[in-house]
This record gives structure tokens, sequence and C-alpha cells, in this order.
């Protein structure tokens, strides 16, 4: 009662770091916390109306607990003290030092993992096994049009469905069942996808629905009004623990499994750019010299008239995805898809140089016209009459290009004449074609060949543009034995052997033997 020690372990000198002797059976503790004071681990102040604060909690007769850093070392202990009946004290002093980091690394991920839900295109919701909200975005209740609060953490998913029942989402009919049909739907322990319209807005959302492994349920919400369909729903995975340590494991396993599965939501340049922290989340923008392209169906409402909404929503997803595919395996930042049109561009965030971003470009579109001819024999085969056919535009040139919208919501984009005249070229291409503007063409013509075409008028250009249409990859049209190509040093040779006729054919060869006879000279 006196606060001298009476019975200590040789651990409780250790994690203070006292020197030997100061903790001795009927010394005061005070000598103790004078040490503690003088060594800064009280901070700054008086030292003895700092010790008094420390000794206040034990002549208080209550149990206490506190966090006590130890100054220089750059660990944390936790002191809990606790009054015994004779009017003593018992103190228990535990390192927490790992467990304060592992915390602090926690809240780091969670705030990465924040940025990455609220750039979502769609809304996302996390409820546990009892149907309660632990995790949502914004999006999530913009899209379905809730009043703020509806939605929070700790809150019950019925409630929501009740606002909707209410206001006429789920169509007639008792609404206490409506609501269990909506629960049924979770509870399957399935996936499960459906269409669910909003009550006088007009509006109709693609709502996919995904059990965790621990029991919970992922809602990913996507307004399909406008676009034809979301990406894959996403899973997340919550586990309880009340070991302090196994808890803050398992929460850094679910924020990495989210956190993967939210890079299917973003470019993988700008979702790796976020998260490595090269790039900034906020409403910023630069000027760059970029690569921009532009693809899309050639009459694609004439083409898909005849198909129903389920066959047309699953070839227009196959053909994404593989365009996708081929765009990514070029190296291309994917902007958006706008329908049946593709926009992306190189260049930024990543940039092999603007001229090897421009071939890289052009490559990727040849490809992509190559699998397009070898996906209309696949719908051929499989009874479509009309299969699809791609017009491509490709400009080079400085854009804008950056985080554009609302604090709240914002999208990684570019705007700028030269993104303009790059959709004005793919409106301008022929059915399967890949026209280009005069700066791609001088930057890629080493390897591609293309014919030059009309020169365009174009708003905010004050001269006529030039157009080039591309043939092809010279390398692949020499092995297709289409022209005849040689360079070296001194010498270009090139022979278009498609647009030689007979009388051209001779006269090519008479030309050549021409000049090697001046050369033989």
């Amino acid at each position: 009662r006196d606060l001298n020690s009476v019975l200590f372990n040789a651990q409780y000198s250790e994690l203070f770091e006292y020197p030997a002797g100061l903790v001795r059976v009927g010394g005061s503790i005070r000598d103790a916390m004078r040490y503690q004071a003088e060594r800064g681990d009280f901070g700054p102040g008086d030292k003895d109306d700092l010790i008094e604060q420390v000794v206040a909690p034990y002549r208080k007769g209550e149990a206490a607990s506190c966090e006590r850093a130890i100054a220089g070392s750059g660990r944390t202990l936790q002191v809990n003290v606790a009054p015994t009946p004779d009017g003593g004290y018992v103190s228990i002093f535990t390192d927490i030092t790992e467990l304060k980091r592992a915390e602090k690394e926690l809240a780091e991920k969670e705030a990465h993992l924040r940025v990455a839900l609220d750039h979502m295109p769609g809304g996302m919701a996390f409820d546990d096994r009892d149907l309660n909200y632990v995790l949502f975005n914004a999006r999530y209740s913009e899209l379905l049009e809730y009043p703020d609060g509806l939605v929070r953490v700790g809150g019950s998913l019925r409630d929501a469905l009740r606002y909707q029942a209410d206001r006429g989402d789920f169509g007639p009919g008792d609404k206490d069942d409506l609501i269990e049909q909506v629960c049924a739907t979770y509870r399957k322990g399935e996936a499960a996808s459906f269409q669910r319209a909003i009550a006088g807005s007009g509006r109709t959302l693609q709502v996919n629905v995904a059990p965790t492994p621990e029991g919970g349920y992922v809602t990913i919400v996507t307004d399909i009004t406008e676009r034809k369909r979301a990406e894959e729903a996403l899973l997340e995975a919550k586990q309880q623990s009340e070991d302090a340590s196994k808890l803050v494991a398992e929460k850094n396993r679910m924020l990495e499994s989210l956190s993967s599965q939210l890079s299917k939501y973003l470019s993988p340049q700008v979702y790796a750019s976020i998260f490595s922290g090269e790039q900034s989340v906020e409403i910023a923008s630069k000027r760059k010299k970029l690569t921009v392209f532009f693809s899309d169906i050639a009459d694609f409402m004439g083409t898909t008239d005849s198909l129903e909404p389920e066959g047309l929503t699953d070839l227009l997803n196959h053909y994404l995805t593989e365009m996708s595919k081929i765009a990514l395996d070029h190296g291309a930042t994917i902007d958006k898809y706008v329908g049946d049109a593709i926009i992306a561009f190189f260049g930024d965030p990543e940039t092999r140089g603007v001229k090897e971003d421009a071939r890289a470009c052009v490559n990727m579109a040849i490809a992509m016209q190559r699998r397009m001819r070898e996906l209309r024999s696949e719908w051929l085969d499989m009874g479509l009459e009309r299969p699809f056919e791609v017009r491509i535009g490709i400009n080079t040139g400085f854009c804008t290009v950056g985080n554009f919208g609302s604090e709240d919501r914002m999208d990684y984009t570019i705007i700028g004449n030269q993104v303009n005249l790059a959709a004005r070229l793919e409106s301008l291409a022929e059915v399967g074609g890949i026209l280009l503007a005069h700066e791609t063409h001088s930057l890629v013509k080493d390897t591609v060949m293309a014919e030059e075409g009309d020169t365009l008028t174009v708003k905010g250009f004050a001269k006529p543009v030039r157009t080039y249409s591309v043939v092809g990859l010279y390398d692949d049209l020499a092995e297709q034995g289409r022209i005849i190509r040689k360079d070296q040093e001194g010498l270009a040779l090139k022979i278009d052997r498609d647009k030689l006729t007979k009388k051209g054919k001779a006269e090519a060869i008479k030309a050549i033997k021409d000049a090697l006879s001046q050369l033989e000279d």
C-alpha cells in the first residue's frame, strides 16, 4: 500500500530496461518511475508532476490499463494495474510492440483498400452470415438510391430491402414474402446473378451475389442501363478470431484477396501505380504525348437486331474479352468500354518511348483484326448470319491524361483534340481496316506498310490531316509472299506483288536490271 516492491520477476526489469539493483524488495517504485521520467518515457513536463500522474491510478483502488512507450528503444508496453484485497497492487507488463506494428500495417492496407473501392465503377457490399453490413463503398448506396444513413456498418441488409420493397423495386405482392425471396438467394450458399429495376428512375441494375468461405456474402451492383454488363463478382473473406495476432493475419489475407479481385475493375498499370504509391489518388492531370486507340463494331445495331438480349450479351462479352487479352498482352492502358467501343492508349502510366508505344499500338491493332477474322469464322459456324467486323483508328499526339471527376468519384482517362482525332479516324476507317494519322505513320513506317488515303478536315486542327490505311507488317507480308523487301545500308527495296500487273512486273524487272547495271559499273 506504500508503493514499495514486495515481489517481482526478472522480466519486469528487462521490459523497462532498468539498471541492475534499481528494483529490489522493499525499494520504492517511485525510484523506478523517476528513472523513467528522466529517460523521457513520460514525455515533457515537470518530472514530479509526471510521476504523480502515473502513481494516481494505483491510489484509486481500481483496475486500470494504459500503454507506455520506452524512450529510445521503439518498444511499447501494455500496463495493467489491479488492487489486492489487503491494499497492495499487482502490475502486469506485456511487450505489444509487434502487435502495434501489425495494427499500423493493417490500417495502411485498409486505407489503400478504401481508395480502390471508391474507384470501382460499380457498387460493392460485404455482409456477414447474419446479413449485416461489414464493408461497402459509396457507389453502392448511390446506385440503389438509398437515403443517407440507411446503409451503415452493423446495419441489417433487411432494412435496405424493406426500403426497396416499399419503393416498389420488387414488384407487387406481400412485402415480407418479397424480402424473404431476396434473402433466400443469399442463403443458398451459391453464386447468383439477377437484374433489378429501380422503381421510378428508369434504371436497371445488374446484381451479382457470391458467398465467401467464412459464410458471408459479397454483392456487386452495376448500372447496366448504359453499360451492358459488369465484371465478375469479387470475393472477400472475413475470419473472426479472439487471438489478436491471428485476427491481424487473417485481415491481411482478406485485404490481399480483395485487392486482387479489385484489380479486375482497373487497368493493370493504373491499379499497380495506385497500390505502389507511385500515383496519388487526387484530381490531377498532365500533358503527355500518347498513342490513342479507338475501335468499334461496324453497324452494330444492324448486326445484332435479330439477336436475343442474352445471346447479344454473351457475344459482346466474348468479343470484348478476346480484344482485351490482346490489348493487355501489348501493354495497352484500357481507358473504358463504351457499349461495343474500346478506348485505349499507350504512353501512360508506363511508357517505352513514343516510337515504341506507337509500334506496340499498331501491332496490337493488327493482332486484333487477325483475331477478328478467326472469330468471324467461328461465329459463322455457330449460326450467326452477320458476324462482327471492326474499324480501328489510331493517332499520336499530346493529350491531357489523369484523374477527372469529383473528390468522391473520379476516372483515370484522357481528353483533348488528339483523342477526338483518333475517334474521327475510327469512324472513317474501312470495315475491317486500321486508319492512322500522319504522326503515327511516321513512327511506325519502318515496320508497317500503309497506303496514304484522303486528307481530313477536322475541327480543332488548322491544317488538313493526312491519313494512312494499314496493309500489314512488312515481315508478315514478306513471309506471305505479298511483297519483296530488302533494307540495308545504302539500299531500300520494296516491291508490292499484289499491285503488279503483267506489264508492271516486266517494267519492274527492267528497272531492277537497269539499277544492277549501274551498280556494277
